[in-house]
């Protein structure tokens, strides 16, 4: 078997644009170009933000295949999210999905009643069978019904030979110092809006949060932690103070895919507004009008590059 990457760097999601409760094909293109294009690392399908939870078959095969025609042709780097709360059903796409030849595969344990520990390693053993030499990232978030120890994660590390990286909430000082010490030769994603305190400390990259805002403002701050840390420091700070007063309050009313589908209709980047498929609900029009001009105000190093 060949030796698997270990991929890094800041990575952009895709998102559905929405049309009268329908997936806009023609705006999802674009905005494939859009990513393509842009300075992310790779792009990747099917987190939250893309509403991995709220898709058809049908939907789910479709935009796949839209993703990797794209990113092959543009010679970008992509990663197919299968997630899925019934496992024979994620597996079914990784069979399907192989053939598309993604960098990678995103997962997540089965999650409509929480599996033991052993019951999560035969999920991943399984996924190994079939991914064939695509490596597997393991999206553990913190709404996870099983949330795994860096322990479990060694462990898991040590019998799945694909399984080459998580994506998870991070930690603090004694998290990162665990990190290092049970997961080396392993890639850590954490929130895009802790980066510049989680890299010198162990991170590897995220699957970007900040990107949804800004793709190219993401990878600008990423770049400057190795260039100029203070910066760094600052404009993290900025993005910090900018979600807590502006979009924060709204995470009473809105799921996580509704504020990052709100940060990305801000941003204004590419064709993706604020709308999120039923049942959930999404901002308005009228909310993004008047958050955008605080963005304006407060990102403007983030948001025109």
């Amino acid at each position: 078997m060949k030796t698997l990457e270990k991929p890094n760097g800041i990575w952009g999601t895709i998102l559905l644009p929405i049309n009268n409760n329908q997936i806009d094909w023609v705006a999802f293109e674009e905005q494939i170009h859009i990513l393509c294009d842009s300075k992310v690392s790779g792009i990747y399908t099917n987190g939250t933000a893309a509403e991995c939870h709220n898709q058809t078959e049908q939907e789910f095969d479709k935009l796949s295949e839209i993703v990797s025609t794209i990113a092959l042709k543009k010679n970008k780097k992509f990663q197919l999210g299968l997630s899925h709360t019934n496992p024979r059903v994620c597996q079914e796409r990784a069979k399907r999905m192989v053939s598309l030849k993604p960098n990678g595969f995103q997962i997540t344990l089965p999650d409509w009643w929480p599996p033991t520990f052993n019951e999560s390693k035969n999920f991943i053993l399984g996924m190994q069978e079939v991914v064939e030499d695509i490596y597997m990232i393991l999206y553990n978030p913190p709404h996870a019904k099983v949330l795994l120890s860096l322990e479990e994660i060694r462990l898991l590390k040590q019998s799945v030979q694909n399984l080459v990286g998580i994506k998870c909430a991070g930690g603090d000082e004694q998290w990162y110092s665990q990190r290092r010490e049970l997961l080396d030769d392993f890639s850590v994603f954490v929130p895009g809006h802790t980066v510049v305190y989680g890299k010198p400390l162990g991170a590897n990259g995220s699957y970007s949060n900040v990107a949804c805002l800004s793709p190219n403002g993401a990878v600008k701050i990423w770049d400057l932690i190795e260039k100029d840390y203070e910066k760094a420091k600052q404009l993290e700070a900025k993005v910090l103070n900018f979600m807590k007063q502006h979009i924060l309050p709204f995470a009473n009313k809105l799921s996580n895919t509704g504020l990052d589908k709100l940060l990305a209709s801000v941003g204004g980047w590419g064709p993706v507004s604020e709308k999120v498929l039923w049942p959930y609900d999404g901002a308005t029009a009228e909310d993004v009008k008047k958050i955008k001009i605080h963005a304006n105000n407060e990102l403007e190093e983030i948001l025109n590059v």
